[in-house]
This record gives structure tokens, sequence and C-alpha cells, in this order.
């Protein structure tokens, strides 16, 4: 046993842990966004046609919404920090191929598999953080994770901006994917280090399932596909596949369900959706996602193509929620066992009035200054998301058994893929027609963001009749009634599955 003098040293490992993972989230989530603001230097530079262009930001999306399931629950089998390391190390070699791809094809090649990596990493995350803390220290690291996603995704544009202005319009796309690099290969030296080494469950050997990663794979791909080319796909042919991927999920479910009733082990345990917490958990996550997300797609486009703004300079107008949004998680993180779904409730009405507000600044301050108009809406609205995504993450896994908490992490943020993509496609729909019809770009703008608040206000509702159903049964902390880390880390001198 390890002493308890000893343990302050093994609690500091831990946090230096988080800040491996947390790492490598970062620069995966940058990626879905930096990318944006370096197409046209793509075009210039590398001559990529319109088609690639879409594929380089597209593809990205595809490749990271496949892998995650799989993903977590092959770190659940084999082992969370050998998935998060082997998953870093290729999204770090892939970000080389992408910044010396000689060609637009080669391009979108090593993208996609980046993708994927990233895919790979990220349900690790959670599921390591379900494996090493627990209680407030749960809630806090979740706190940490949800200003990671919340920063990387928004500061996206504002670093992509700058390395263009720093690298030039013909090569700065380039570095776009070389700053990954150092990133990637100081996490990937420190992990080695630093991750701790959980002992391998005793027990019945669980399987993967194959044939389920098939039917869920394809029936993901089928939705999403679709929906992230909406606007390169012309016609409504492509609208078919949703019900081919409808039918695709069903079949998954079917499968997955009769694993379950002759005792082995599924992709997906849908024992998860009996749990109430997981279950509005991740709707509220799928339908705030469809909403956030288009915040930024709709604004970039806004403050560039109307407003003559750099990419540098939309990036920075951005930059007030990115902020606010990560000063947001970090308390939310602390007061989630405090007040609970209650805090998501605040999060999301914060959220649509902040939005509400930035409607109200385009209208009335039209031109250059409307970006400085935004920022006070954009704060109110970041520290909204804070307190959204960083509780509810920590609400939807609390009851999850940790030997689950890969998958359950996958399916999670599986669903807010398919959630920001279609919220991109329905917003960008309402946003592109109206431009479309030659009206005036303000307003098109205000559609847009009125059908990102509308989304999100699916949210709020079920976040209420959830907070209202919680208070109306009596007793019964969900929080006080998560499961207990099933082992905690193996120091020098330990046997495998002895305890701290």
């Amino acid at each position: 046993m390890i002493a308890e003098t000893d343990r302050p040293a093994l609690d500091d490992r831990r946090w230096k842990a988080l800040g491996v993972c947390l790492t490598a989230g970062f620069i995966s989530l940058l990626d879905v966004s930096i990318v944006n603001v370096a197409l046209p230097s793509m075009e210039r530079g590398l001559g990529a046609s319109e088609a690639a262009q879409s594929w380089v930001v597209s593809g990205y999306a595809l490749a990271f919404g496949l892998a995650l399931a799989p993903a977590g629950r092959l770190g659940d089998l084999r082992g969370r920090r050998q998935a998060l390391l082997f998953g870093l190390g290729v999204f770090t070699a892939a970000s080389v191929g992408c910044g010396l791809a000689s060609g637009a094809t080669w391009l979108v090649v090593f993208r996609l598999v980046q993708g994927a990596a990233a895919g790979v990493v990220a349900p690790q995350i959670s599921g390591l953080i379900q494996q090493m803390f627990h209680g407030a220290e749960r809630a806090r690291a979740f706190g940490l994770h949800g200003s990671v996603v919340a920063v990387s995704t928004a500061v996206g544009p504002l670093v992509g901006g700058l390395l263009i202005q720093a690298f030039g319009t013909d090569d700065g796309w380039r570095w776009v994917f070389f700053v990954n690099v150092p990133i990637g290969v100081a996490a990937l030296v420190a992990g080695h280090r630093l991750l701790p080494r959980f002992p391998q469950p005793t027990g019945r050997v669980e399987k993967f399932d194959p044939l389920g990663v098939l039917l869920l794979g394809t029936g993901v791909l089928a939705v999403l596909l679709p929906l992230v080319q909406e606007q390169q796909w012309q016609g409504r042919a492509k609208w078919a596949l949703l019900p081919v991927g409808a039918v695709l999920l069903g079949a998954f479910w079917v499968w997955e369900r009769n694993l379950g009733r002759r005792g082995k082990a599924p992709l997906v345990d849908l024992g998860l959706f009996t749990l109430r917490s997981f279950t509005l958990g991740t709707l509220i996550s799928l339908t705030f996602f469809a909403g956030l997300t288009t915040i930024f797609f709709v604004l970039s486009l806004f403050l560039q193509n109307s407003e003559a703004y750099s990419a540098l300079g939309a990036g920075l107008t951005i930059l007030p929620f990115a902020v606010a949004s990560a000063v947001g998680a970090a308390c939310g993180g602390r007061l989630v066992l405090r007040y609970g779904r209650s805090l998501v409730v605040i999060g999301l009405s914060a959220v649509v009035l902040g939005l509400f507000g930035v409607v109200l600044a385009v209208r009335q301050v039209p031109g250059e200054g409307v970006g400085w108009a935004m920022a006070l809406p954009l704060v109110v609205a970041g520290i909204g998301s804070g307190l959204t995504v960083s509780p509810n993450t920590t609400l939807t896994l609390m009851l999850v058994p940790v030997r689950r908490a890969g998958a359950a992490g996958g399916v999670m943020q599986t669903g807010q893929r398919i959630g920001s993509a279609v919220g991109i496609a329905v917003v960008g729909a309402v946003y592109f027609a109206h431009l479309s019809n030659h009206g005036p770009a303000t307003t098109a703008i205000e559609l847009g963001l009125l059908t990102a608040m509308g989304i999100i206000l699916v949210a709020l509702v079920l976040a209420v009749v959830d907070l209202r159903e919680r208070r109306a049964r009596p007793g019964g902390n969900d929080l006080a009634a998560a499961p207990q880390p099933d082992v905690r880390e193996s120091g020098p001198g330990e046997k495998a599955g002895q305890g701290v």
C-alpha cells in the first residue's frame, strides 16, 4: 500500500496527468475550427478546389464522429492510457502530413486520418477523468475539461488568423497544421511519464463487437454525410441517406440488445439509456451543440464576407466568448455539486440572453463597430456556455460505471458531433437562403442567430423538465450515488489491482 505521506505526490501526479489529457483534447478540438479561416490560403497556395476545401473541413468532422464510440469501447477494453497515446501519436503524425501535403488529395487523406485520431483521443479523456477522480474532484476536472472544450472551439479562428498573418497567405495554411506538432510531441513525452497505468480488470474477458462497429459507423456516416455536405451537394437526392441511416442505427440497436440478452459484451451498453441522467444529459448536449457550433460558423462568415473583417479581426471578435466560457466552465465545475441541473438551466438561459443581445447589436450597430457592440452579449453567452457544458458533462456521466466510461463518453460526444452537423446544416440553410434571395446580410445573420437560439431553447426546455421532475422526486442526490473509481493508480512496488 502507498503511505499516507505519499498521497500529495500521487494527487499532484493525477492533476498533471489531467493536464496531458486536456492538452491532447485542446489540439484535437482546435482543429475543428482553426482551418475555416485558412481555406482561402489553401486555395491560393495549394490550388485546392472548392470541393477539396469542403472535404478538409467536413472530412475531419466525419472521421472524428465515426471513431468516437468504437474508440471509447476500445479504451474500456484495452486501456485508456494506451488508446490516448496511440491516438495522439497518429494525430501528430497526420498533422505533419497535412502540413507537408503536395496536393489537395493528400491533404484530404491526411485530414481524414487526423480526424479519426482525434476521435480516438476524445473519449479516453472523459474515461480517464472518471477513472482518476471522484466526487468534487471529478466535478472540478470536468470543469477544466469544459474550459478546454469552450476555448479550443472558439479560439480556433483567432489562432488561424494569427498564423495566416504571420506566415502569409501562400504558406500560412501549412502552419495551421504544423502548430500541432510541438504540442503533440510534448504531450506524448509527458503522457508516457505521467498517465497512470491502471491494472486490467480481472474476470470474464470481453470481446470487441465488429458487427456493431460496422452498423454504427455506416449509420452515423449516412446521417452525417448529407448534413456536412449540404452546401456542396446540390439537389435533394442526398437526403435519401437519412432514412438509410435511421434503418442502420435501428439495426444497430436491435443487434446490441440481442448481444446483451445473450450475455455478451455489446459495443454500446444500452443499459446506459436506462440512466435518466445519461439519456437527458446526452439529449441536452446534442441540442446545445447544434445551436452553439453554428454561432461561430455564421458569425465568421458574416464578419468577413459582409463587414470586411479580416480572419484575425473575426477571431478577435469571438475571443470574449472564449474567455468568458473558460471562466464559466471552471466555476461550473466547482458549483455543480451544490446546484446540479439548475446550474445547466441558468447557463442555457444566459446563452439565449446573450445571443439575443448579439442580434440586437447587429441590428443597432451596423458596420465596423458591430464587433465592439457584440462584446458584452458574447461575454454573457460565453459564461452561460461554460455553465452548461461542464456541469452537464458531470451530470451525464456521474452514474455511469467506470468500466463503461469510455464508451459512454464516446456516445455522448457522437451526439455532439451529430448535433453540430445538424445545426450547421439548418442554420447555414437559413443564412444562405436569405443571402441567395439578395436580402440584407444583417437580416440573414439575424435569422441565422435566431434559429440557433431556437435550437438552444429546446435544450433549455429539456433541462427545465428534468429539473422539475427531479425536484418532484423525494430525496436522492444523484451525485452522491455516483460510482467510486474501480481502481486507483498502481505505484512503484504495488501489485496490480491493489488499492492506494
